[in-house]
């Protein structure tokens, strides 16, 4: 069992880096790999809508840029999914945000019935909406998004002060504990089929 831990920050070692940490010691003493993946400081290509993911019998996204193809090929390989942002404009950094349209948008069948779960840091505020714009991607795709014993945030401006924020690195802890437990007792493979979409407009339904 493995989970992908995405660092969506762009400053790399900081404080979303440092409350995924926390969660990848525990996992560790639950007997569960991970990995944590920057997705890195340069600047990222988001979707343009060209659909060819979905009807120019592309592999994947059009755009085969190092960070969609090595993001792809790991979450193929993980089991379960943590992403992890820092909170801007009381929102997910807008680098992530462009990734993962592209990735949850061309990629959705390996993603389809992980277990997944996101974490955010603020200094202050924009916690909770930051949360919830993340939380979407995984409802879109049967995802069981994994809980805690509160929201996943933590508070600060530096790894250390985020390592004193007890409740939220203890908070981090208990994702990962909720995590490794779904995974052990979670068949992704058993999530029910689909029933064929139907595409609408709220005016008239959408040919195929």
């Amino acid at each position: 069992m493995k989970v992908l831990l995405i660092n969506g920050s762009p400053r790399n070692g900081s404080c979303v880096h440092t409350a995924l940490s926390e969660i990848a010691s525990t996992l560790e003493t639950e007997g569960v790999q991970s990995e944590i993946f920057w997705i890195g400081n340069k600047p990222v290509q988001g979707c343009t809508a060209c659909f060819q993911c979905h009807t120019g019998g592309k592999d994947g996204c059009v755009f085969k840029d190092e960070l969609y193809t090595s993001l792809v090929s790991k979450l193929k390989e993980c089991d379960g999914i943590i992403i992890g942002s820092p909170v801007y404009y009381a929102g997910p950094a807008g680098s992530l945000c462009a990734i993962l349209d592209r990735v949850f948008f061309s990629a959705g069948p390996f993603l389809r019935g992980k277990p997944a779960a996101c974490v955010v840091n603020a200094r202050r505020g924009g916690c909770s909406s930051a949360f919830d714009r993340l939380n979407k991607y995984f409802t879109l795709m049967q995802m069981p998004v994994v809980s805690s014993t509160y929201w996943n945030a933590t508070h600060g401006t530096s790894p250390d002060e985020v390592k004193l924020d007890l409740e939220g690195m203890q908070v981090m802890r208990n994702l990962a504990r909720s995590m490794a437990e779904m995974l052990k007792n979670y068949d992704a493979s058993k999530v029910p089929a689909a029933e064929k979409k139907v595409r609408t407009n709220f005016i008239r339904e959408i040919a195929d």
